[in-house]
């Protein structure tokens, strides 16, 4: 199994009492450990506005990382392009490459906004009871869990949603077509771009920089096509929509189109995980996990990740349990060969070439241990 790649993606998570100094040093920190433990590439998310989060600039800590790491790909998970252009994605990685070259992956994620008028364009969702999960759910041929799909409905309505999009964007700003700003990125990287009247850019540095480009999305709607269509590289996010992962990847292999890049589709999946000596620790130490994704699906924002004791107290309701259910539901807690045997299955359902990790506890020692015991069960398999 050690074949399969294994790769990290961390949000910079805040926890209880500590500071946003203090995570970023953490995250660094667990770079180096991902690094000595094998694990092919460390990305990065983007988030803002999360008081439990303080990965808000993917470059800016990337670059941090990759000054106290020596040969771990480091990338982004993703780069929002709804708020963002072409020309200054190329130009920040194109920066780091300059020192760094040849160990920069760019996702690319289609969030952040989209152009007026443009519908979302992923799978159709079911009608959603008031507790926010639609009624299903089933399983994947060889037994991995699809729960019930999840409607986004009461999270985009968020005023904090809103004020997000506001404080991101220039006034009177519009998101460009996606579709288009991968395009761009790629012409920009690759020396092509010309307007309609031939007028040529040239991106110094970035341009011909060794970065590879991954698309990342949730369905098999425009991220899969476009990635598919170009010859990219996916990576379908498990842990955040498992409901579609199946979708996605299968829509991302239906439209593959073999590239200078790629001959044949390459995909990551990722999955939300926490190991232990056993599954009682294990889900201990999990035990905040579903308070913080709470905090994210009600439209509150992150919170600051939970000690066990301040999750334990935490009163739910039932329409809280099936706001989280899907996630609480598909994270792998467990001893490492629990979890090594669950990721086994996820890649062999979904087909993936590479399984992305993500792991949030409270303490960085007991996350730092949770990679390290994985990664070691994973080599000896």
């Amino acid at each position: 199994m050690a074949n399969t790649p294994l790769a990290v993606l961390d949000l910079v998570p805040i926890s209880s009492g500590s500071t946003a100094g203090q995570a970023l040093r953490n995250s660094i920190d667990l770079a180096r450990h991902a690094e000595q433990a094998g694990y092919l590439r460390y990305w990065f998310a983007e988030h803002h506005l999360n008081p439990g989060v303080a990965g808000t600039s993917p470059a800016v800590v990337i670059a941090l990382t990759a000054a106290a790491t020596s040969r771990i790909r480091l990338g982004s998970g993703a780069v929002q392009m709804g708020h963002r252009t072409a020309l200054a994605t190329v130009e920040e990685f194109g920066l780091i490459d300059a020192l760094h070259p040849g160990r920069l992956d760019l996702g690319l994620g289609r969030s952040g906004g989209r152009p007026p008028g443009q519908a979302g364009t992923g799978p159709p969702r079911a009608t959603p009871p008031p507790g926010g999960s639609a009624v299903g759910g089933t399983t994947a041929p060889n037994g991995l869990l699809i729960p019930p799909r999840f409607s986004l409905e009461r999270l985009l309505a968020s005023p904090r949603l809103a004020l997000n999009k506001k404080l991101l964007m220039l006034p009177g700003a519009e998101p460009q077509n996606y579709t288009e700003q991968v395009d761009d990125v790629l012409a920009l990287i690759g020396g092509s771009y010309r307007t309609a009247d031939g007028v040529e850019a040239h991106v110094i540095p970035g341009e011909n920089a060794g970065v590879q480009i991954w698309i990342l999305g949730s369905s098999g709607g425009e991220s899969a096509q476009v990635a598919g269509e170009r010859g990219l590289r996916f990576a379908a996010n498990y842990h955040v929509s498992p409901a579609t992962v199946l979708e996605a990847v299968e829509g991302y292999r239906s439209a593959f189109r073999p590239s200078d890049e790629l001959t044949e589709p390459y995909v990551s999946v990722s999955a939300d995980v926490v190991v232990a000596d056993d599954e009682q620790a294990a889900r201990e130490l999990a035990a905040g996990y579903g308070a913080w994704v709470l905090s994210i699906r009600t439209g509150a924002g992150a919170i600051a990740f939970p000690t066990p004791g301040q999750a334990r107290a935490h009163r739910w309701t039932d329409e809280d349990r099936t706001l989280v259910a899907d996630r609480i539901d598909t994270q792998f807690a467990g001893s490492p060969k629990q979890v090594a045997d669950r990721l086994e299955q996820l890649r062999d359902a979904t087909g993936a070439d590479e399984l992305i990790v993500t792991t949030i506890t409270h303490d960085h020692a007991d996350r730092v241990r949770s990679y390290q015991l994985l990664a070691d069960e994973w080599q000896r398999r």
